[in-house]
């Protein structure tokens, strides 16, 4: 059984930071490109940030200049730093293989990590 292990996520105001880390197995970790993801009750889960096995980046619109995805190929764990926080980030984050989940491949996520933004 894969085991992706999100945590990091609390509560916090606007204007605020959270780093939320992904422990990931070697299985899905090594030598991929990694995501994050989040979802909101009765949203589609959606893309925030992936980067490569080399480091490349790539990030959505809407987090673009606010959050930073970084990756720890010793202890195959990835990370998100997220400045700024707006409310419209609240969200269940979750990490994965990308170019797995863009293939419709993934059937296992994590439990997630709750973000939620909030004055």
């Amino acid at each position: 059984q894969v085991q992706l292990v999100e945590s990091g996520g609390g509560l916090v105001q606007p204007g605020g930071s959270l780093r939320l880390s992904c422990a990931a197995p070697v299985s899905i970790f090594s030598g991929k490109n990694m995501g994050w993801y989040r979802q909101t009750p009765g949203k589609q889960r959606e893309l925030v940030a992936t980067i490569s096995s080399r480091g490349t980046t790539n990030y959505a619109s809407f987090v673009k200049g606010r959050f930073t995805i970084s990756r720890d190929n010793a202890n195959n764990t990835v990370y998100l730093q997220m400045n700024s926080l707006k409310p419209d980030d609240t969200a269940v984050y979750y990490c994965n293989d990308a170019v797995a989940v863009m293939g419709g491949l993934v059937s296992s996520w994590g439990q997630g990590t709750q973000v939620t933004v909030s004055s």
